[in-house]
């Protein structure tokens, strides 16, 4: 059956068609040819014809054309148009015609550097001598110790990751003399992925390169690749500090697609809930097997693509969140299973099993793959008919990345979102032209992030001594060296005349990780092995003792946390519930960078210390989300200094919002008569939690307000003992989650949290969010606040970003809490009150009209 036939049922399901909120579909688009340059080297030339090759895309041609005129490049077409090919061109010419020469390819991945050896190598066959001379080679961790001798003394092309680079080949450069003396040419695909922490990392691992390549007297010209993102010149000269050459128009054929834009059906509309993401994403994965139309299906989480797996594969309903929809239009779900190819794809899978799975995708043997993320980067798998992505990525760029793993060729495709319950899902749902119409985001990264740039400095002078007066890529020389100056102050440097030197005993770059700002990371040990490793700022909360930590899709407790030492000790468990952390905060204004009036308030943005401690965890059911239980704890405060933007409302709309009964974050004050009737109830009580019966520990119990005292006008109405429970701090967590009134600052706060990450091209963890009615960053010193802090230390510049964008974020958070069809605030907007509360959503939208510009 057709992708056409399918397509024509979904229009006519209501089941399907009544819930698609956008139907985009993409014209077919004819290529653009031109007749290989009259300079290509001839074994190139014939074994392009053998693989059916005749002629190039323009982009190709001009990026040969550059290249050849010796100018760094960035090429920024779309998935599947050939992108490999325009570096391949130019570096194997060079190197077949240059017997010294050398070349270096970088690939953020592993499996990816696998993939484009076997490319490189079908280039070649054609001449095995020609192969023979160039011996490209992978150097990456899975490279045997016996092999890298020969790589480093034989290879011409090295293929090989940052990380790589970083650990195993720029401390080592002297065995490497006469590669880096012959460096020509240095590709960096992939480029939209180094952003953030990563891309800051892999920007001085670049200054280290070009610094060691000048050392023995090259300068290696860079040609980078990336996906459609905002900002690709921008991005490529700031990892490489050269200027570039654009190239963008995409001349290579493309079939049409049909975009669709899924949202689950409503099934409580007071509570503003919807039908499952998951059961919603396999039952349309399950219609496209049906048809038989090859399909991948993208994931969020690890766990997420085993659940969807292991529903795709059976023919029962899934025990997911029950969607109104099983059951209806064909007649529910056959079995499949891996015998009709349904596989699943992800990281911790071995290189074997996972090349045998791209190898079944490739000869269609698999006919749907469920997979994270790392099918995501360009790995051949062939020409897939759809995709399916459970939930919204992340990013714009992102998420065209993903589709574009449909439609390899001119055949029409297919690529559906369906949309998850979060606000930015629920936002792009229902704003579909933000999504078609929208630039993708710009990728941001700081190089000289200050404590990312000391750990290069000592990894260079590790390489390298520095000289006095010397500079840093494109940091200057009086920068330079006063940071010299202050590692050798630490005893890390020796300074000898004008020259710092090295003073360890081991290579600085083993301790340091391309993908932490964290001075010292924690790692995480199970049965004496590293599994992995979490920032010690993110250890109190990811890694506190108690807590239920997910691995390469296998499940840990984590027993202890030693801070000093950097250590955690897990074991591995079977448990059906995960663990949520409570956590309190308070952020010290350190330096403040920028402040603007705004309408009802100020906007600003500057240095920040935060400072969070984890007072206790949550038990949650998976499958329920039911509360389980709470446990307090006992741990140091964490600081970190980092930036943020944040926003306060002026003293006298607050009043106004008082006097209209629109504002609920006030703190309670109990009244007088507090202190003898929450002691007359713990008497009345026997100190006994009146939930589960403990008796009254070295912990206090707590005295619970049965109806919640913001109902009452009058505390002494509130304080009447028959309005009065004496309960277990544990049980008050559970109580207090059926009854939580959501203050309207805090359902803002919400709102804004969840939405900032789409004018970032940012992960959501990469950003914290605190709302604090009575805050010291507010113009009066102690007035209501909301913060969106990095989690970076330092900041790359996402919060001058918000900063730069504010009208725009309050205008869209306010559209999206409006337009939310929930009677009192849910998941999709300010997030949901209590069985027995107030979700705050009056409050917010009040809130938010008065940030709001007149224009707005």
């Amino acid at each position: 059956m057709s992708l056409a036939a399918l397509l024509s049922h979904w229009r006519s399901d209501p089941t399907i068609g009544g819930n698609i909120a956008a139907w985009e579909t993409i014209p077919a688009r004819a290529a653009t040819f031109v007749p290989f340059p009259n300079d290509l080297h001839e074994g190139l030339a014939q074994a392009l014809k053998r693989s059916g090759i005749s002629a190039l895309y323009c982009h190709q041609k001009d990026a040969w054309d550059q290249i050849r005129a010796g100018r760094h490049i960035v090429l920024a077409t779309h998935t599947a148009s050939g992108k490999t090919l325009a570096y391949n061109l130019p570096v194997l010419d060079f190197l077949l015609r240059s017997p010294e020469g050398r070349a270096q390819y970088l690939f953020p991945t592993k499996a990816l550097a696998q993939d484009q050896l076997a490319g490189i190598s079908e280039l070649l066959a054609v001449d095995s001598d020609q192969s023979f001379s160039i011996a490209p080679a992978t150097y990456d961790g899975d490279t045997s110790q016996s092999a890298r001798a020969a790589i480093r003394r034989k290879s011409r092309l090295v293929i090989s990751n940052p990380d790589m680079l970083h650990i195993g080949i720029l401390p080592r450069h002297t065995a490497w003399a006469d590669f880096f003396r012959n460096l020509r040419y240095v590709v960096i695909d992939e480029m939209h992925v180094y952003r953030g922490v990563f891309g800051s990392h892999v920007a001085n691992v670049l200054r280290r390169l070009k610094r060691i390549a000048r050392f023995y007297g090259s300068e290696p010209q860079f040609i980078l690749t990336s996906a459609t993102i905002g900002n690709p010149a921008e991005l490529a000269q700031e990892l490489i500090e050269e200027p570039v050459a654009l190239i963008a128009d995409d001349a290579s054929a493309r079939g049409a697609k049909h975009f669709l834009l899924y949202n689950p059906p409503i099934v409580d509309p007071e509570l503003g809930l919807r039908a499952s993401m998951l059961a919603e994403s396999v039952r349309l994965a399950d219609d496209l097997l049906s048809y038989d139309l090859q399909t991948i299906v993208f994931g969020r989480t690890r766990r997420t693509v085993e659940v969807m797996l292991r529903y795709l594969r059976t023919s029962p309903s899934p025990p997911l969140p029950p969607s109104p929809n099983a059951g209806r239009g064909r007649g529910g779900r056959v079995e499949h299973g891996e015998g009709r190819g349904v596989r699943a794809y992800r990281s911790g899978y071995l290189p074997e099993h996972r090349r045998e799975i791209e190898r079944g995708l490739r000869e269609g043997e698999a006919r749907a793959v469920v997979t994270t993320t790392a099918l995501e980067l360009g790995i051949d798998i062939g020409g897939m008919t759809a995709t399916v992505q459970a939930g919204y990525p992340g990013t714009i760029a992102g998420t065209w990345q993903q589709a574009g793993r449909a439609g390899r060729g001119r055949e029409a495709s297919l690529s559906v979102l369906v949309a998850g319950p979060s606000p930015s899902d629920q936002f792009l749902a229902r704003h579909p032209e933000y999504f078609f119409q929208r630039s993708p985001e710009h990728a941001l990264i700081n190089a000289d992030n200050l404590l990312i740039l000391l750990k290069h400095l000592q990894c260079a002078a590790f390489e390298l001594p520095f000289r006095d007066g010397e500079a840093f890529g494109n940091v200057a020389p009086a920068q330079v060296t006063e940071m010299l100056n202050f590692l050798h102050e630490g005893g890390i440097l020796h300074k000898s005349r004008d020259r710092f030197y090295w003073m360890g005993d081991h290579y600085p770059s083993a301790d340091i990780s391309l993908r932490s700002a964290s001075a010292h990371p924690i790692l995480l040990k199970s049965n004496a092995e590293t599994i992995g490793e979490v920032e010690s700022e993110a250890a109190p909360w990811m890694a506190h003792p108690g807590a239920i930590y997910l691995h390469e899709g296998e499940t840990y407790l984590v027993e202890t946390l030693d801070l000093e030492n950097h250590l955690a000790i897990l074991q591995p468990t079977q448990v059906d519930y995960f663990t949520r952390p409570r956590r309190e905060t308070e952020i010290r204004l350190l330096d403040l960078r920028e402040v603007e009036a705004i309408p009802g308030g100020s906007k600003a943005h500057g240095e920040l210390a935060v400072i969070s401690r984890v007072s206790g965890f949550h038990m949650i059911r998976w499958e329920s989300h039911e509360k389980l239980g709470f446990r307090e704890l006992e741990l140091p405060p964490n600081e970190l200094l980092t930036a943020g933007y944040w926003l306060s409302l002026y003293e006298q709309v607050v009043a106004d919002l008082r006097a209209e009964g629109l504002w609920g974050s006030d703190r309670n004050d109990y009244g007088s008569n507090w202190g003898a009737q929450r002691q007359a109830a713990l008497e009345r009580d026997a100190y006994s939690c009146q939930v589960c019966g403990a008796i009254e520990g070295e912990i206090s119990h707590h005295v619970h307000h049965k109806i919640p005292f913001k109902a009452f006008d009058i505390p002494r109405e509130a304080n009447r003992l028959e309005n009065l429970i004496t309960v277990c701090p544990a049980c008050h967590q559970r109580v207090e989650s059926a009854v939580r009134v959501r203050s309207g600052l805090s359902g803002a706060a919400y709102a804004l949290g969840h939405l900032a990450p789409l004018f970032l091209m940012c992960d959501a963890r990469d950003l914290g969010v605190h709302s604090d009615p009575r805050s010291s960053l507010a113009d009066s010193g102690a007035g209501p606040v909301i913060v969106i802090y990095e989690m970076i230390p330092a900041g790359i510049g996402f919060s001058q970003r918000l900063y730069e964008c504010h009208d725009e974020l309050i205008r869209h958070a306010r559209e999206l809490i409006g337009n939310c069809k929930c009677s009192d605030g849910c998941p999709s907007c300010v997030g949901p009150g209590g069985e027995e509360g107030s979700g705050g959503k009056a409050e917010t939208l009040a809130i938010l009209s008065r940030l709001s510009s007149p224009n707005g």
